[in-house]
């Protein structure tokens, strides 16, 4: 094996855990309390950005595009799946004896 094609398969990889890693993160976190602290603990809330972080507009945004994050992973891992069948080498089938 080729050293570019095994670290453009890492990368792969890689890439794949960071989309459902931030897709389940950016879905989950919106909606719970740890959000709510994070925002109004921080310096976001004197920049009045706090307030905009708490609509829940914002929060659905927020969630679509872990949404966005989550099928984006899910396409490459299909895709990555789908490239190693393709590239694994098939046995022959037999034919059948035929008698007669």
């Amino acid at each position: 094996m080729r050293w570019g094609v095994a670290w453009s398969s890492l990368l792969r990889v890689l890439f794949v855990i960071y989309c459902v890693e931030a897709g389940l993160f950016l879905v989950i976190a919106p909606w719970r309390e740890f959000w709510n602290l994070l925002v109004t603990r921080s310096a976001l809330s004197q920049a009045h950005l706090g307030t905009f972080l708490m609509l829940p507009w914002v929060r659905g945004a927020v969630t679509g595009f872990g949404f966005v994050h989550l099928i984006w992973g899910i396409h490459d891992l299909e895709r990555m799946l789908l490239s190693r069948r393709r590239a694994a080498p098939r046995a022959p089938i037999p034919e059948p004896d035929r008698v007669g």
